[in-house]
Protein backbone atom coordinates (compact mmCIF):
# COMPACT_ATOMS: atom_id res chain seq x y z
CA UNK A 1 0.00 0.00 0.00
CA UNK A 2 2.74 2.25 0.72
CA UNK A 3 4.45 2.02 -2.37
CA UNK A 4 1.48 2.66 -4.18
CA UNK A 5 1.61 5.65 -1.88
CA UNK A 6 4.70 6.85 -3.06
CA UNK A 7 4.23 6.22 -6.38
CA UNK A 8 1.23 8.73 -6.66
CA UNK A 9 2.98 11.20 -4.98
CA UNK A 10 6.10 11.23 -7.63
CA UNK A 11 3.74 10.74 -10.23
CA UNK A 12 1.70 14.41 -8.88
CA UNK A 13 5.35 15.82 -8.30
CA UNK A 14 5.82 14.98 -12.24
CA UNK A 15 3.24 16.72 -13.47
CA UNK A 16 3.18 19.53 -10.68
CA UNK A 17 6.74 20.73 -12.02
CA UNK A 18 6.05 20.18 -16.02
CA UNK A 19 3.27 22.72 -15.05
CA UNK A 20 5.26 25.18 -13.08
CA UNK A 21 8.18 25.35 -15.58
CA UNK A 22 5.37 26.03 -18.31
CA UNK A 23 3.70 28.59 -16.12
CA UNK A 24 7.06 30.63 -16.24
CA UNK A 25 6.96 30.66 -19.57
CA UNK A 26 4.19 33.19 -19.82
CA UNK A 27 6.38 35.34 -17.98
CA UNK A 28 9.17 38.07 -19.85
CA UNK A 29 11.03 37.45 -21.70
CA UNK A 30 10.08 33.83 -23.02
CA UNK A 31 6.54 34.60 -24.91
CA UNK A 32 8.40 37.91 -26.88
CA UNK A 33 11.66 35.00 -27.56
CA UNK A 34 8.74 32.84 -29.00
CA UNK A 35 7.33 35.58 -31.02
CA UNK A 36 10.73 36.62 -32.32
CA UNK A 37 11.61 32.75 -33.24
CA UNK A 38 8.20 32.94 -35.41
CA UNK A 39 8.75 36.35 -37.02
CA UNK A 40 12.68 34.39 -37.75
CA UNK A 41 11.54 31.63 -39.26
CA UNK A 42 8.40 32.96 -41.08
CA UNK A 43 10.52 35.76 -42.58
CA UNK A 44 13.53 33.15 -43.89
CA UNK A 45 10.31 30.59 -45.59
CA UNK A 46 9.29 33.96 -47.12
CA UNK A 47 12.66 34.37 -48.69
CA UNK A 48 13.16 31.14 -50.41
CA UNK A 49 15.51 30.10 -47.59
CA UNK A 50 15.13 26.76 -45.17
CA UNK A 51 15.37 25.35 -41.54
CA UNK A 52 17.55 23.00 -40.83
CA UNK A 53 17.28 21.79 -37.11
CA UNK A 54 19.87 19.63 -34.94
CA UNK A 55 20.12 18.27 -30.95
CA UNK A 56 20.95 14.94 -29.88
CA UNK A 57 19.08 12.24 -28.12
CA UNK A 58 15.17 13.31 -27.04
CA UNK A 59 16.85 16.64 -28.63
CA UNK A 60 17.42 14.84 -31.92
CA UNK A 61 13.33 13.24 -31.60
CA UNK A 62 12.42 16.84 -31.21
CA UNK A 63 13.65 17.55 -34.59
CA UNK A 64 12.78 15.08 -36.52
CA UNK A 65 9.08 15.88 -34.80
CA UNK A 66 9.13 19.56 -35.76
CA UNK A 67 10.44 19.04 -39.30
CA UNK A 68 7.72 16.41 -40.06
CA UNK A 69 5.03 18.94 -38.81
CA UNK A 70 6.34 21.57 -41.16
CA UNK A 71 7.00 19.07 -44.23
CA UNK A 72 3.82 17.34 -43.40
CA UNK A 73 1.09 19.71 -41.89
CA UNK A 74 0.52 20.27 -38.62
CA UNK A 75 -3.24 21.74 -38.16
CA UNK A 76 -3.79 23.01 -42.02
CA UNK A 77 -3.77 21.57 -44.95
CA UNK A 78 -0.90 23.32 -46.45
CA UNK A 79 1.89 23.22 -48.82
CA UNK A 80 4.85 21.34 -47.61
CA UNK A 81 7.61 23.78 -46.28
CA UNK A 82 11.37 23.17 -46.40
CA UNK A 83 12.72 21.74 -42.65
CA UNK A 84 15.46 19.49 -42.95
CA UNK A 85 16.15 17.28 -39.68
CA UNK A 86 20.13 16.35 -39.83
CA UNK A 87 19.33 13.74 -37.36
CA UNK A 88 17.63 11.37 -39.49
CA UNK A 89 19.89 10.09 -42.13
CA UNK A 90 22.43 7.75 -40.00
CA UNK A 91 23.89 6.59 -42.56
CA UNK A 92 25.36 10.11 -43.37
CA UNK A 93 25.76 10.79 -39.26
CA UNK A 94 27.74 7.30 -39.00
CA UNK A 95 29.65 8.00 -42.02
CA UNK A 96 30.70 11.92 -40.45
CA UNK A 97 31.25 10.29 -36.79
CA UNK A 98 33.77 7.58 -38.56
CA UNK A 99 35.38 9.60 -40.97
CA UNK A 100 35.91 12.66 -38.94
CA UNK A 101 34.45 12.62 -35.41
CA UNK A 102 30.88 13.06 -33.96
CA UNK A 103 31.85 16.74 -33.01
CA UNK A 104 31.12 17.25 -36.62
CA UNK A 105 28.11 15.21 -37.34
CA UNK A 106 26.41 18.19 -37.91
CA UNK A 107 28.42 20.67 -38.43
CA UNK A 108 29.68 19.17 -41.86
CA UNK A 109 25.68 18.61 -43.09
CA UNK A 110 25.69 22.37 -42.30
CA UNK A 111 28.40 23.29 -44.55
CA UNK A 112 26.93 21.07 -47.59
CA UNK A 113 23.31 22.36 -46.95
CA UNK A 114 23.64 25.67 -45.24
CA UNK A 115 23.60 28.67 -47.24
CA UNK A 116 22.78 32.51 -46.28
CA UNK A 117 19.84 33.47 -44.70
CA UNK A 118 18.53 29.97 -44.04
CA UNK A 119 17.80 28.57 -40.79
CA UNK A 120 19.66 26.27 -38.01
CA UNK A 121 17.69 25.37 -35.22
CA UNK A 122 20.02 23.67 -32.16
CA UNK A 123 18.25 21.55 -29.45
CA UNK A 124 20.45 21.37 -26.76
CA UNK A 125 18.61 21.08 -22.82
CA UNK A 126 22.45 21.80 -21.26
CA UNK A 127 23.27 24.31 -24.26
CA UNK A 128 26.82 22.82 -24.13
CA UNK A 129 26.68 19.98 -26.98
CA UNK A 130 29.94 20.29 -28.29
CA UNK A 131 28.29 18.93 -31.92
CA UNK A 132 25.57 21.24 -31.85
CA UNK A 133 28.01 24.09 -31.03
CA UNK A 134 29.94 23.18 -33.85
CA UNK A 135 27.23 23.01 -36.03
CA UNK A 136 26.11 27.07 -35.14
CA UNK A 137 29.63 27.80 -35.47
CA UNK A 138 29.54 26.81 -39.13
CA UNK A 139 26.20 28.33 -39.85
CA UNK A 140 27.09 31.58 -38.27
CA UNK A 141 30.32 31.12 -40.71
CA UNK A 142 28.17 30.93 -43.67
CA UNK A 143 26.13 33.60 -42.32
CA UNK A 144 22.72 31.54 -41.48
CA UNK A 145 21.14 32.74 -38.06
CA UNK A 146 21.09 30.52 -35.47
CA UNK A 147 17.45 29.88 -33.27
CA UNK A 148 18.51 27.58 -30.10
CA UNK A 149 16.09 26.18 -27.79
CA UNK A 150 18.19 25.42 -23.90
CA UNK A 151 17.54 25.13 -20.71
CA UNK A 152 18.29 27.66 -18.19
CA UNK A 153 20.89 30.49 -19.52
CA UNK A 154 24.21 31.19 -20.16
CA UNK A 155 25.18 28.24 -22.23
CA UNK A 156 27.59 28.35 -24.35
CA UNK A 157 25.18 27.30 -27.26
CA UNK A 158 23.04 30.59 -26.16
CA UNK A 159 26.25 33.02 -26.75
CA UNK A 160 26.95 32.23 -30.41
CA UNK A 161 22.94 32.12 -31.00
CA UNK A 162 20.81 34.90 -32.83
CA UNK A 163 18.01 33.98 -30.75
CA UNK A 164 17.92 31.34 -27.87
CA UNK A 165 14.63 30.45 -25.83
CA UNK A 166 15.88 28.83 -22.81
CA UNK A 167 13.34 26.98 -20.60
CA UNK A 168 14.13 28.43 -17.30
CA UNK A 169 14.76 24.81 -15.49
CA UNK A 170 17.78 22.37 -15.12
CA UNK A 171 15.92 19.55 -14.90
CA UNK A 172 15.79 17.58 -18.22
CA UNK A 173 12.68 16.19 -18.67
CA UNK A 174 10.96 19.82 -17.60
CA UNK A 175 13.15 21.31 -19.86
CA UNK A 176 12.19 18.51 -22.73
CA UNK A 177 8.78 18.65 -22.14
CA UNK A 178 8.78 22.40 -22.35
CA UNK A 179 10.67 22.04 -25.40
CA UNK A 180 7.93 19.82 -26.88
CA UNK A 181 5.07 22.56 -26.38
CA UNK A 182 7.01 25.23 -27.53
CA UNK A 183 7.81 23.75 -30.74
CA UNK A 184 3.53 22.76 -30.92
CA UNK A 185 3.51 26.83 -30.46
CA UNK A 186 5.88 27.81 -33.36
CA UNK A 187 4.45 25.13 -35.62
CA UNK A 188 0.96 26.85 -35.20
CA UNK A 189 2.51 30.30 -35.72
CA UNK A 190 4.34 29.97 -38.49
CA UNK A 191 1.48 27.77 -39.98
CA UNK A 192 -0.94 31.37 -39.92
CA UNK A 193 1.17 33.51 -40.45
CA UNK A 194 1.94 31.53 -44.22
CA UNK A 195 -0.88 29.91 -44.59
Amino acid sequence: MKKKQDEIVAIKKCISESIRTKELLLKPPYIEKILMASTLIVSALKNGNKVLLCGNGGSAADCQHWAGEMTGRFLKERNPLEFISLTANSSEITCIGNDYSFDKIFSRQVEGLGKKGDILVCISTSGMSKNVIEAAKTAKKKRMKVLSLTGKEPSPLSEISNITISVPSTRTPRIQEAHSLIIHILCHLVEEALF
